[in-house]
């Protein structure tokens, strides 16, 4: 299969535009979806002296008032600096207010904090942005329902779920008709072929009602982000209508000098009352606050003003928009007075630096129009070359569901970059045009300890409505899926994150903007070494400058946690509340009400997950320079150290000869068997607190294998590691790491817990009772739904009970819950910890699973069962349902003709229906399903009830939940080896290593005879006697030969139930890891 895959690399028109990007060749980034979805209360745009941001910059203020920090919009598109800006608005003739950003609801307004009340899906797109593709559903019957929802949602408590757009009758379903009277507005983008400053639009709008004719405006918007007003000297740059076309904008800016904006006529619906053509009326305005309004201020900034688009549109004040016809900002008005049940139309328009008559353009009755056909053809071409480049990313018959789900994971992963601005210091102390200045000290003077941040970068959004702002460990979950399909943009977010305007000098990294102080779980050395790891073995690219620049930061960084977070040295380490929000029994980010410190198991398991990976780093960074074999030794000291600590506390014993030091428990509960926070006043003065959450599982997370071989190439490295344990053999014989008892292949094991603790742990993390839903792993225990934890202290009640959905307090607004519900990147950390653990372990290691079921099973066939079931939570049921969306809505979102297809990402899932909770486009770290489809997607196929009958076993839990344990057939040794190391994304070098205790495993090199993508591509060449080279306008023809080539050789391989067992002869490499 390695074969196969080296076949892959660079065969494809997109993987060319890439390389021409990192080569400089081309900047096929600078055109992207890069406006946010709220720029409106956000940290950044809060002036006000107490920091309540959701209040200073209402959403009512967004259409009529200037963002400092960035544009947002609905279907935003703009440049890398966000300089030259494009959105669409829409007007039914029904609402308020012209749609032309997302609408939801404040903080204190949701029952659950902030939440986006709107239905919108990302469909499609490429690395490059060459295509782009995505959806809105905009009712048409009714007006936009926002005070209900705001009044609706008020209502409701903590405990109450929150009021959805889609329960509200005749809005997107007549409860009586069944009628579905709103629009389908479909949004495209597609660059030219060779230029990547030719911006092509296309907005198709279905009325999807079986007996209703709706109207609509469609007004495609092109502005510049107002940066004049801050600074003390005018911008020259200007909208300005054409004097011979009136369709026909000129742009010029001071940066991108003269571009244009075409505005084709648009045709009307096929049955429509007239069947003349839409010309679109151009508008022009300026990027300026309407302060009269807003504030009642006796003059505005400007004559013309940000909010006339929709004063013109709305409500039909024609004085509201510049006669002049030029302006900072410009709409084009498309006006369809009745689309017909059923049927469509289409808007057309162009962005370039490359028009021309005669060319791609004429002239007709003072008209500039282009050829629908090329244009048409245009898009036509960047969606197949998007086609084949995700079959690219994964070839494996996974199915075409779990691909469509695959598909749109990457789709909402670079639909959600976002241009992100922030400078500390203007920020604070304000611009220097602003009088007066902002008020000092305001919001406790907030992040006043990064004077340096300066931010000015496309970044990777966790939501881009609910989270328009990074956050440092949500970006390292992000990068992993991205690195699938474009790890030149997911190294550029690791790396970027350890430059010194974004990390503080003393090595901490910024959290996110509402308090870069607070700390994150130490996973970004994680995703270094993850990223790294999948360029080499997906492009067959080794980016070795990447990983020791990135190394070298983040060695700054391991020392701000040993002097911060290890405040006595011993090894045992605090950190506040390390991303998961409401799990302890106190906040964790603020001072104890018990007095003492909290000793933390999951931040000491974080510390030595840490070690682990610089260890790993520094050990492939010592293929090519061994100076760091000794930093590898450094880390695999310290591991122990943090090792040993995590379970024993050592006190000298007074009352015997010679003074001897004692190990006690620590964090380790030997009754329980399972690990827990304590709380220290001192000395041997600790309390732990008996909570079951993945704090006592994020310990799990600290494994690594050390092959022999790999060993005997660092002798330095072995020297120190053999010394170590010949000299520190208390430690040693103490010490939970498995260092003297070899494993599997001569392995060597460290790990913060034996076989035993193993066991132990995976016993109530695999029981259905406690952590194992049939979605995944519980973040809290089950068990706490009938015995609550709870402590009293100073009059006050705490209390931890097990939440399954949302939080029942507002502790960090409300808006998360780590109490019970199923998060994605804390799961993918355990799988991956269970794969290395059957490394060492082998087949023979088996726990029961589900505990209690009397099926036994070992750590990879493990693995696979906890990815099959997360993946289940997007995959139809046998009755098309799909468990995230669990509720009495089910059935209409899950098998809709118009929703069926469309996949959301939450942000995290209720423990016990799998239902969707929290953000809604978390397109982030729950995308990392993406990764699972690939490692278990043929396996999965294959084996679940939701792709392909299979026999299976039905229960109802306690709470009247039907679980359908999947029964699937037992897998070959040898392929759940080959899986795991595929899933790890081990080296080619590291898979002889296991093949040499494995021989059915390929060593994967030059076994088969098959020729080379460039190979096959010369002789499409020789073939046709014509060469088309990738960089050629019909570059599409030549890779969809290859494409087609390709699919056909792996449609050759035999992926059966066997695993591996019957696959091709002449195709060894193959066999065993992929089913």
């Amino acid at each position: 299969m390695e074969q196969f895959r080296k076949e892959l690399v660079d065969s494809t028109v997109e993987e060319e535009r890439l390389r021409e990007n990192r080569e400089h060749e081309k900047y096929w980034y600078r055109w992207g979806p890069y406006l946010s979805e709220r720029s409106w209360a956000t940290v950044r745009e809060d002036y006000s002296y107490n920091g309540d941001a959701w209040s200073h910059f209402p959403f009512e203020h967004a259409n009529a008032r200037v963002f400092r920090w960035g544009e947002d919009g609905l279907f935003g598109v703009s440049d890398n600096k966000q300089l030259i800006c494009m959105n669409v608005a829409l007007w039914n003739g029904k609402d308020e207010r012209l749609k032309e950003r997302l609408f939801g609801l404040t903080n204190s307004q949701g029952n659950h904090g902030e939440d986006v009340k709107e239905l919108y899906f990302y469909l499609d797109n490429t690395p490059t942005h060459s295509y782009m593709k995505s959806l809105y559903k905009y009712p048409f019957a009714k007006p936009f329902p926002y005070e209900q929802l705001v009044k609706e949602n008020g209502k409701r408590g903590f405990e109450d779920q929150e009021f959805e757009i889609y329960e509200i009758d005749g809005l997107y379903k007549e409860k009586g008709t069944g009628d579905t009277p709103y629009f389908d507005v479909v949004f495209e983008m597609a660059k030219g072929d060779e230029n990547p400053e030719d911006l092509n639009f296309r907005i198709t709008v279905y009325n999807r009602s079986k007996n209703k004719s709706g109207s609509l405006h469609v007004a495609p918007q092109l502005f510049f982000r107002n940066v004049w007003a801050w600074k003390s000297c005018p911008d020259t740059s200007k909208l300005v209508q054409d004097q011979e076309a009136k369709n026909l904008i000129n742009v010029e800016h001071h940066k991108f000098g003269g571009r244009k904006a075409v505005f084709q006529p648009s045709p009307t619906a096929e049955s429509s009352k007239s069947q003349d053509d839409v010309d679109p009326y151009l508008i022009f305005t300026d990027n300026e606050s309407n302060l009269v309004k807003l504030f009642g201020n006796k003059k505005n900034p400007a004559p013309y003003t940000k909010d006339a688009v929709e004063e013109f549109v709305v409500q039909g004040n024609e004085g509201a928009v510049n006669p002049a016809h030029e302006g900072t900002k410009a709409a084009a008005v498309y006006y369809f007075e009745d689309i017909p049940p059923g049927e469509y139309v289409t808007v057309r328009y162009k962005f370039t630096n490359d028009l021309e008559e005669g060319k791609n353009m004429f002239a007709a009755e003072n008209m500039a129009i282009i050829d629908e056909d090329v244009f048409d053809a245009i898009f036509a071409d960047r969606e197949e070359e998007a086609d084949n480049f995700y079959w690219r990313v994964n070839p494996l018959p996974s199915g075409e569901k779990l691909k469509a789900i695959q598909r749109q994971a990457f789709a909402g992963l670079l639909w959600t970059k976002q241009f992100y601005n922030f400078t500390w210091e203007e920020w604070y102390n304000g611009d220097v045009s602003i009088k007066p200045p902002p008020p000092k000290d305001r919001a406790g003077a907030r992040n006043k300890d990064w004077k340096h941040l300066y931010i000015e970068d496309v970044l990777s959004m966790p939501d881009k409505w609910e989270y328009p702002f990074f956050a440092s460990w949500d970006t390292a979950f992000h990068t992993v899926p991205i690195a699938m399909i474009d790890p030149d943009f997911a190294k550029k977010q690791l790396d970027v994150m350890t430059r010194e305007w974004y990390m503080h000098p003393n090595g901490q990294m910024p959290a996110y903007e509402w308090n870069f102080s607070d700390v994150n779980p130490p996973v970004h050395v994680w995703a270094v070494y993850r990223v790294y790891k999948i360029e080499r073995n997906l492009y067959d690219r080794e980016d070795r400058l990447f990983l020791e620049r990135v190394f070298q930061k983040l060695l700054l960084n391991f020392t701000w946690w040993v002097n911060r977070k290890d405040s006595e040295g011993n090894n045992v380490f605090e950190g506040g509340f390390l991303g998961l929000d409401n799990i302890g029994v106190f906040n964790r980010s603020e001072p104890l009400p018990t007095g003492g410190k909290l000793e933390q198991a999951d931040s000491t398991g974080w510390m030595a997950f840490f070690c682990l990976q610089m260890l790993n780093i520094a050990l492939e960074l010592a293929i090519k320079n061994p100076v760091y074999e000794d930093i590898a030794s450094k880390f695999f000291e310290h591991f122990i150290l943090i090792s040993d600590s995590l379970s024993f506390e050592h006190h000298i014993d007074n009352t015997k000869e010679g003074f001897p030091q004692v190990a006690r428990q620590n964090l380790w509960n030997e009754e329980d068997q399972f690990y827990y926070d304590a709380i220290s006043w001192g000395g041997p003065d600790r309390k732990q607190l008996p909570v079951r959450s993945l704090v006592g599982l994020i310990p799990l997370y600290a494994s690594m294998t050390l092959e022999p071989q790999i060993l005997e190439r660092f002798p330095s490295f072995k020297k120190r590691v053999d010394w170590f344990i010949e000299n520190k053999s208390d430690i040693v014989e103490r010490n939970i790491a498995s260092m003297r008892r070899r494993g599997v292949g001569e392995r060597m094991l460290l790990a913060l817990v034996n076989a035993d603790r193993l066991k132990a742990i995976l016993k109530r993390m695999l029981d259905e009772t406690e952590f194992l839903s049939t979605y995944g792993i519980r973040s809290l225990s089950k068990y706490h739904e009938e015995h609550p934890f709870e402590m009293h202290v100073n009059g006050c009640d705490y209390v931890v009970k097990y939440l399954p959905a949302e939080s029942d307090s507002g502790m960090f607004g409300g808006n998360s819950n780590w109490r019970g519900p199923i998060w994605f990147p804390t799961s993918f950390l355990l799988v991956e910890a269970l794969q290395r653990f059957h490394l060492y372990y082998g087949d023979n290691f088996k726990v029961e699973c589900p505990t209690g079921s009397g099926e036994y099973m070992n750590l990879a066939e493990v693995a696979v069962e906890l990815g099959s079931r997360m993946i289940q939570l997007f995959t139809p049921n046998e009755e098309g349902e799909r468990a995230c969306y669990y509720g009495d809505y089910s059935n209409f979102l899950s098998t809709d003709e118009y929703f069926k297809d469309l996949v959301p990402f939450f942000e995290y899932f209720d423990g016990d229906t799998g239902r969707g909770l929290g953000a809604s486009h978390q397109c982030g770290w729950t995308a990392l399903v993406a990764k699972w489809i690939s490692d278990v997607g043929v396996s999965f196929a294959k084996s679940s009830s939701h792709g392909s009958a299979i026999s299976s076993a039905e229960s109802v839990d306690s709470s009247g939940v039907i679980r359908t344990r999947q029964m699937r057939r037992r897998k070959s040794g040898r392929s759940l080896l080959s899986f795991t190391a595929t899933a790890l994304d081990l080296t080619e070098e590291e898979k002889h290593c296991l093949s040499a205790q494995q021989s059915a495993i390929s060593p994967q090199s030059s076994r088969t005879s098959a020729k080379s993508a460039s190979e096959v591509r010369e002789d499409l060449e020789n073939e046709e006697d014509k060469k088309h080279d990738l960089n050629s306008s019909e570059a599409h023809k030549s890779e969809s030969k290859l494409i087609n080539i390709l699919k056909n050789k792996i449609g050759n391989f035999k992926f059966d139930e066997s695993m591996g067992e019957q696959c091709e002869e002449n195709k060894p490499e193959l066999a065993c890891q992929y089913k």
